[in-house]
């Protein structure tokens, strides 16, 4: 690990990394002058914390740094992203090996880290050509995402090295809690009239997500964001998983909340009005073949052995979180601090979310 030596600039085109001093520091790093020929090429949409591929003469590997400029240094903790994944290599739960690791300074100024590139499908959107092109594929591949999601439920924190995490007791009221916080500082920061004429609804969701939150079943490693394209599948195979990303909301708490919120990222052929309208962001999971969200719900208790009889309270939150997640977004945009584009699909997305949070509550998942 290095952290010492002044903060590098970034070149134009990408923001927060410079392909020269990210180049230079694997050099040292990694032992191979070749990476000093470094290129770098962004993955994903850059909302959260920002990601590259680096590529040179000595092979690919991918950068995490948190995004550029104020940002809430828990929320974008990348020692803690870094020690999930090394803690869970060698479990059930496929996960990238760490290869480097930065607490700031070189090579981007910020905290970072890099892992080994997964060569695979992320599923985001259009499925690519030939890909899970069955139903019986498509199946498998939904039925891989649930093994993994119990699988990582199953890992026992201590044996890992994170009984320290988190902290499990009140896990669920202080998620509330701090969701709620979110919102009000996103109004505070200019979420726009149309925005702010769901304060209303919102604050009601969240008074009802308080008042009646279910008593945890059991504590376990929670990744925070587990959806379908923060997955790496196999090119051949559909029903294998190489790789679980994006662990910067990871903790220990209730791991009914990474399932309430994989089912509000589950879209299906045949929607209701209120779901079809809160799915803003693209999942190929309404597909022929991918099961239905009470399928999904089905299988993981079956595996996990858990009452899902609370269920919709955990959809309902994941709505909830999604709901200031986004408006969080927005408000950064439209106060000029991140670039307009990162505004795109997701403009009307917070008040139909909301509408779905109060729905589950009152009529379940269905």
């Amino acid at each position: 690990m290095s952290s010492e030596g002044p903060s590098e600039p970034s070149a134009p085109g990408h923001p927060g990394a410079d392909p020269a001093a990210v180049g230079a520091w694997l050099a040292v790093e990694l032992g191979d002058e070749a990476w000093r020929r470094s290129t770098l090429s962004p993955i994903g949409a850059g909302r959260s914390n920002l990601t590259y591929r680096v590529d040179s003469p000595a092979g690919t590997v991918v950068l995490r740094r948190p995004p550029v400029g104020a940002v809430a240094a828990t929320a974008h903790d990348m020692n803690r992203e870094r020690r999930v994944i090394s803690a869970l290599r060698g479990t059930a739960v496929p996960v990238p090996a760490v290869l480097a690791a930065s607490d700031g300074g070189r090579p981007v100024g910020a905290s970072c880290y890099v892992m080994e590139y997964i060569d695979g499908v992320v599923p985001l959107g259009e499925l690519p050509e030939g890909w899970a092109a069955t139903e019986a594929d498509r199946a498998r591949a939904g039925q891989a995402l649930v093994d993994v999601l119990v699988g990582l439920h199953a890992v026992d924190p201590d044996t890992v090295g994170l009984s320290d995490f988190g902290r499990p007791d009140g896990y669920l009221a202080r998620q509330v809690r701090r969701w709620s916080t979110q919102w009000e500082t996103a109004r505070a920061d200019g979420v726009t009239a149309a925005s702010a004429r769901t304060a209303g609804e919102l604050s009601q969701l969240c008074a009802l997500l308080g008042g009646s939150v279910p008593t945890t079943q059991r504590n376990t490693i929670v990744h925070g964001d587990y959806r379908i394209d923060n997955c790496v599948y196999d090119r051949t195979d559909p029903g294998r998983i190489r790789a679980v990303l994006d662990w910067e909301m990871s903790t220990l708490g209730d791991p009914l909340a990474d399932l309430g919120l994989l089912l509000i990222y589950w879209y299906q052929a045949d929607e209701t009005p209120v779901w079809q309208a809160a799915q803003h962001l693209p999942s190929p999971t309404r597909l022929p073949g991918f099961p239905l969200r009470v399928d999904v719900a089905a299988a993981y208790a079956r595996a996990s052995g858990l009452d899902l009889e609370p269920l919709p309270w955990y959809v309902a939150f994941g709505a909830f979180k999604l709901a200031v997640v986004l408006a969080g977004i927005l408000a950064r945009v439209r106060a000029g601090a991140v670039p307009a584009a990162m505004a795109h699909g997701i403009d009307d997305a917070v008040e139909p979310l909301v509408a779905l949070g109060h729905h589950v509550l009152a009529r379940g998942i269905d």
